[in-house]
């Protein structure tokens, strides 16, 4: 998880510093882009929330929060969860051109039978701007 975070800063790093002036890091509330995607033996619909980005030619870098759906059968005995859950997570996505491909976190509370933990998850989606 470190490393990956790790990865992308210095990914990011390396492209503001770079001497081409082409790249632009910008902050925006929504970025129009929607994905689709698998974490923790479920789903998730998501969508772009509050981001910092860097474009660089037809590459677009962001980090930020990801407000979405997360789709999950609960396979307990007795009382169960709703299949479908809104949930709030974090994470980086690559845009190129149109075609998105993300890398989610989301946080699993504690339970009485596990500890709370980050699930990384992975994505595919298209971006509408």
């Amino acid at each position: 998880m470190k490393k990956l975070l790790y990865a992308a800063g210095i990914l990011i790093s390396g492209l503001c510093f770079s001497q081409e002036t082409d790249s632009k890091i910008t902050a925006s509330f929504f970025d129009g882009i929607a994905v689709a995607g698998y974490v923790d033996h479920g789903a998730f619909i998501n969508f772009t929330g509050p981001n910092v980005s860097l474009r660089h030619k037809d590459f677009k870098f962001i980090l930020g929060m990801l407000p979405s759906l997360r789709i999950k059968e609960d396979k307990s005995e007795g009382t169960k969860n709703s299949a479908v859950t809104p949930n709030l997570g974090a994470g980086f996505t690559v845009v190129y051109k149109k075609i998105a491909l993300q890398v989610p976190m989301y946080y699993n509370p504690k339970t009485s039978s596990q500890d709370g933990k980050w699930k990384t998850g992975i994505g595919l989606g298209y971006s509408f701007k």
